[in-house]
C-alpha cells in the first residue's frame, strides 16, 4: 500500500506541476474543472445517488453551473467574484456547525437533494477562485502557495497530532484528529507560507499571515466535511479512482474549502505576490 501511495502521489504531483507552469491558463482551468467534475461524481455517490446515469447527470450539471457562473463573472466583474466568494465562505462557517454538531446535524441535511447542492457550494466556488487566480500576475505561483499551505496544514497535523494529541477535535467526524494536530498544522503552515513568500519576492510580509493561517484551518473544516459525510453514509474513500490514495475528492477535500477562502482574503488585504 505504500508503495502504491508513493507511485501514485508522484505522478499526481509530476501531472500537476507540469499542468500549473508549462500549460496556458485555459488548460490549467480546463483539467481543474475536469478533476472537480470527477469530485463532484463522488459526491454524488456520498449524496445516496447511486446509480451510474445519475451520478454522470450531477457531474454534469456541476460542470454546466460552473460554466455558467464562469460567463456571468466575466461580464459581471470582480466584484461579483468578491460577492459570491462572501456567500461561499458563509457557506462554509454553516458547514463547520454542521460538523460540530454531527450526528444531530445530519436532520438538517440528510436528504439527497440537499447533499447535492452542498457539493456545488463545495466545488463550485474552488474551480472559480482557482480560474480567478491563475490569471493574475504571479497567479500560478499563488495556486502553488495554496498547495503548499495546505499540504503543510496536513503534514504539521500529523505528526504534531502523534506527538502531542490529546483533546479530539471532532470525535463523532473524525477520531483522530486532536486540536493539537490543528495548532501543528497551521504552525507549519504559517513557516511554510512566509518561507515561501520571501523565497519568492525576497521580504516578508505580515499581511500574509492573515492569508495563511484561516486558509490552513479552513483547509481542515474540509477534511472533516468529507469525513462527515463519508460516515453518514458508511464508506472509507469517496472511490478507488486514486490507488492506495481513494479518491479524487479524499485528495482535494481541503482545497476545495482552502482556495475560496484563500482568494476572498487577497480581495480584502490587497496582497500579491
Amino acid at each position: 500500500m505504500l508503495k502504491q501511495r508513493v507511485i501514485t502521489a508522484s505522478i499526481m504531483v509530476s501531472v500537476f506541476v507540469s499542468i500549473l507552469f508549462l500549460s496556458p491558463w485555459y488548460v490549467f482551468s480546463s483539467v481543474v474543472g475536469l478533476v472537480f467534475c470527477v469530485a463532484a461524481w463522488e459526491w454524488a455517490g456520498l449524496s445516496g445517488i447511486g446509480r451510474p446515469l445519475q451520478r454522470v447527470s450531477y457531474s454534469l450539471a456541476t460542470a454546466g453551473l460552473g460554466l455558467g457562473l464562469y460567463l456571468w463573472l466575466e461580464g459581471a466583474g470582480d466584484l461579483a467574484l468578491r460577492n459570491l466568494l462572501v456567500i461561499a465562505c458563509t457557506w462554509w462557517a454553516i458547514a463547520i456547525l454542521w460538523i460540530q454538531g454531527f450526528p444531530s446535524s445530519a436532520v438538517l441535511w440528510q436528504t439527497r437533494f440537499a447533499r447535492a447542492v452542498m457539493g456545488w457550494f463545495v466545488i463550485l466556488p474552488a474551480w472559480l477562485s482557482c480560474v480567478h487566480l491563475i490569471n493574475l500576475p504571479h497567479g500560478r505561483w499563488l495556486v502553488a502557495l495554496i498547495v503548499f499551505i495546505v499540504a503543510a496544514a496536513d503534514i504539521g497535523a500529523y505528526f504534531s497530532g502523534r506527538a502531542f494529541g490529546k483533546r479530539k477535535l471532532a470525535p463523532s467526524v473524525s477520531p483522530g484528529k486532536s486540536w493539537e494536530g490543528v495548532w501543528g498544522g497551521m504552525l507549519f503552515s504559517a513557516v511554510v507560507g512566509l518561507v515561501f513568500a520571501y523565497a519568492y519576492s525576497g521580504y516578508w510580509s505580515w499581511v500574509i499571515g492573515l492569508l495563511v493561517l484561516p486558509t490552513a484551518a479552513i483547509s481542515v473544516a474540509g477534511d472533516l466535511l468529507e469525513s462527515m459525510l463519508k460516515r453518514h453514509t458508511g464508506v472509507k474513500d469517496s472511490s478507488n479512482l486514486l490507488p492506495g490514495h481513494g479518491g479524487v475528492l479524499d485528495r482535494v477535500d481541503g482545497l476545495v474549502a482552502a482556495v475560496p477562502v484563500f482568494t476572498l482574503l487577497m480581495f480584502v488585504t490587497h496582497w500579491s505576490l
